[in-house]
């Protein structure tokens, strides 16, 4: 005789504490997205302010999703529980085993909304990154020639350019 599949206890409370959790992160990760494309474009216009106002939000937001991760933490454990394996082991798919079926494919829509954001947010935060390092490149540039500084690195003749340069002064008498 074959052995039924285990059937497992729908845990309302975890499923509904689940699905307001990803609705949490869905929030969370909306807002920061919002920062981040907010700062890409005061970075393209060179509004310093706006760039700084940005990434106060961007932190604020990181913070706040701190909370969110201790939340998750939280829930992984619950369900770990459930489960009857440790927290690191637990899926959202082994999660949905314990919700009912409308709940569970809501679940998994979701997540995959909140993994589309979290790599969108990836994403134009390299940009921003790469914005930003080819704008401070620039400053420096400007810099060096203002302070009628010497690039760092070597000039076409292979000379390094960031050595003190050598001044030769020749006090000769006949």
């Amino acid at each position: 005789m074959i052995a039924a599949p285990e059937q497992r206890r729908v845990d309302a409370p975890l499923s509904s504490a689940l699905l307001a959790h990803l609705d949490s992160q869905i929030d969370s990760a909306r807002r920061l997205y919002g920062s981040i494309l907010a700062q890409g474009k005061a970075i393209r216009s060179r509004d310093v302010e706006a760039v700084i106002a940005r990434l106060s939000e961007v932190k604020t937001e990181m913070s706040m999703r701190g909370t969110l991760e201790q939340q998750r933490t939280d829930l992984l454990v619950r369900a770990g529980i459930a489960l009857g394996v440790p927290a690191p082991n637990v899926t959202l798919e082994a999660i949905t085993t314990l919700m009912p079926a409308n709940e569970a494919a809501q679940a998994r829509q979701r997540s995959a909304e909140l993994r589309g954001l979290l790599a969108e947010i990836a994403r134009e935060h390299g940009i921003n990154r790469a914005l930003m390092r080819q704008e401070l490149s620039f400053l420096d540039h400007l810099t060096r020639l203002i302070g009628q500084e010497p690039e760092a690195g070597y000039g076409p003749a292979g000379a390094d350019q960031s050595a003190t340069p050598t001044h030769r002064v020749v006090d000769a008498q006949a």
